[in-house]
């Protein structure tokens, strides 16, 4: 069954620094606690915050922390996570490599561009943000199957946003698909596995084109414009 695509917004211009950070040892438990030591990892990025903003390459940055994330072979899984944006594409490689940035020590999980986009993300700050990871088969356009499944997102699960993020170079992932989802991790996860339509057409599609979703749920803690 076709499900009816949903309206696709221009994408963002800007280039996406996505990073990785461990406070606790890693986890195979999805629920994540707020334990002090991520508390004080999460406020020593905030203070990291405005000496990337000063840098005038740099647009904005988002810091996460994590909140669920099952426990799936190959899915990251950091306590907290950074979004940075930068003031153009072609910025990429100078952010990335920065003094700044270095000294955050974070994991490199993306560099990238935004490739599609369903409304705004960031419309809202509350809620829970997705991070669906995306492996896929060589030579698979993982954008293309991407496309293919959001109408079944849009009509089934009420999600009205989306910002694809395809890598500029290496990366683990062929697609992070960065989201505010419109309930709480485990009865969003749990609702879409519950639906038939879902095996049939979502999973199906992806396993068709050798594609793994691996999907860590954060909620944001710290927004700059």
């Amino acid at each position: 069954m076709a499900y009816p695509p949903p309206q696709f917004a221009e994408p963002e211009p800007y280039g996406f620094i996505y990073l990785g950070f461990q406070a606790e040892p890693a986890q195979r438990l999805p629920v994540y606690a707020r334990t002090p030591r991520r508390q004080r990892a999460a406020a020593q990025l905030v203070q990291d915050v405005p000496a990337l903003l000063r840098r005038e390459d740099v647009k904005s940055v988002h810091i996460f922390r994590a909140v669920f994330i099952p426990p799936l072979p190959g899915a990251p899984r950091h306590d907290l996570a950074m979004l940075i944006r930068t003031v153009r594409v072609d910025h990429l490689q100078t952010v990335r490599t920065c003094d700044e940035v270095a000294a955050l020590a974070g994991e490199p999980i993306l560099a990238g561009v935004n490739v599609a986009r369903i409304g705004d993300t960031e419309a809202r700050t509350d809620g829970a943000f997705l991070f669906n990871h995306f492996t896929a088969a060589p030579d698979t356009d993982a954008e293309a199957v991407w496309r293919s499944v959001t109408g079944w997102y849009t009509t089934k699960t009420g999600v009205d946003n989306s910002t694809a993020l395809r890598p500029v170079g290496p990366s683990s992932f062929a697609l992070v698909n960065y989201a505010r989802l419109p309930a709480g991790p485990i009865r969003f996860l749990a609702g879409q596995l519950a639906r038939p339509s879902f095996h049939r057409f979502v999973r199906a599609t992806l396993d068709a084109h050798g594609m793994r979703a691996l999907p860590a749920v954060h909620r944001l803690v710290h927004a700059s414009a």
